[in-house]
């Protein structure tokens, strides 16, 4: 039986599902079926032993691991997505300046001078 820390894939207990199908497609056949084992053994997801059984088919029928590195954070992880990207001054915006004319409470209509 593997131990946690043993996993190819660190942190695998805290990984997201969302996540996960990007972070198995780096590993190859061996690793994929050892976390695989660990999921049966231990929480037996339905929806993460499909996604895992369907990728270790693939790559038995010749798909290769994506090279990328499994303790790398997914794309498609939310809890690293959360943050976004710093705003520089080249990805910034326009400036806003509040409108000269206008209801304020309704900005789409000019106000009245009368």
């Amino acid at each position: 039986m593997t131990e946690h820390d043993q996993l190819p894939l660190p942190d695998y207990d805290h990984l997201p599902v969302d996540g996960l199908a990007s972070r198995i497609r780096t590993l190859d056949a061996a690793g994929l079926q050892t976390v695989l084992e660990y999921e049966r053994a231990h929480a037996n997801r339905l929806q993460v032993v499909t996604i895992m059984e369907n990728r270790l088919s693939s790559l038995r029928e010749g798909a290769q691991p994506s090279g990328g590195d499994p303790a790398a954070p997914a794309a498609d992880d939310p809890a690293h997505a959360a943050g976004g990207s710093k705003v520089s001054e080249a990805t910034s915006g326009p400036p806003v300046n509040p409108p000269s004319q206008g209801d304020p409470t309704n900005p789409a209509q000019p106000r009245s001078t009368g």
